[in-house]
């Protein structure tokens, strides 16, 4: 069965138009107990899930983010809107990071912006990332297009069988060079940032 490659990567392209993140005034202004957090997480985050079985977050992932020093642990077992903001930024990079690099990361931003009252806070950082996110989705889509021109023109002396699905490998192996080039650009970045403190650990 031969794919419609054209049709296919429009719909995927059209598909990145419904990402969206979740907003701090959608997470409530109030503690929570893990269930109500693994619940809030599986219902807003949703549409992000490859398969309708696959796992948002439960509560062994938790539980191994605050022993892992990844979230500072909950008070009285609730977790603060701070503490879901800190979980979101950990639900995305755990994708494609080691724990020891996400450890590396968010240490430095839970240890100056968790429960810093007023002013520049975790939630501003958090509004800041996210709202980079409407405008960097249409460049991608660009990129995207660009890579996918560049595979149309592999595999042209290959057999007429053969050649959708070439052409097709060509754009994934494209595809993967472009995330594994970013991903060793982020570890360098990661291991360029300061050590956390032993000792400012709570």
């Amino acid at each position: 069965m031969t794919i419609n490659t054209d049709q296919l990567l429009e719909s995927i392209l059209e598909s990145l138009d419904r990402v969206d993140y979740i907003r701090p005034q959608d997470i409530p202004d109030i503690q929570l107990y893990m269930d109500q957090v693994t619940t809030f997480m599986d219902t807003h985050l949703a549409s992000t899930r490859r398969y309708p079985e696959d796992k948002i977050l439960t509560k062994t992932m938790i539980n191994n983010y605050a022993k892992n020093n990844l979230i500072p642990p909950p008070e009285k077992k609730k977790y603060s809107r701070e503490h879901m903001l800190l979980m979101i930024f950990i639900y995305y990079f755990k994708s494609f990071l080691s724990i020891t690099d996400i450890q590396a990361l968010m240490s430095p931003l839970t240890e100056k912006y968790f429960q810093k009252e007023g002013g520049f806070n975790l939630e501003s950082v958090y509004n800041e990332v996210f709202q980079m996110e409407k405008p960097q989705v249409e460049r991608l889509k660009d990129s995207v297009r660009e890579l996918y021109r560049t595979s149309k023109d592999t595999f042209q002396d290959a057999p007429e069988d053969d050649r959708d699905f070439l052409q097709q490998f060509s754009f994934i192996c494209l595809l993967s060079f472009d995330v594994y080039l970013k991903k060793q650009m982020i570890e360098r970045l990661i291991d360029k940032l300061p050590k956390p403190d032993p000792k400012k650990k709570k």
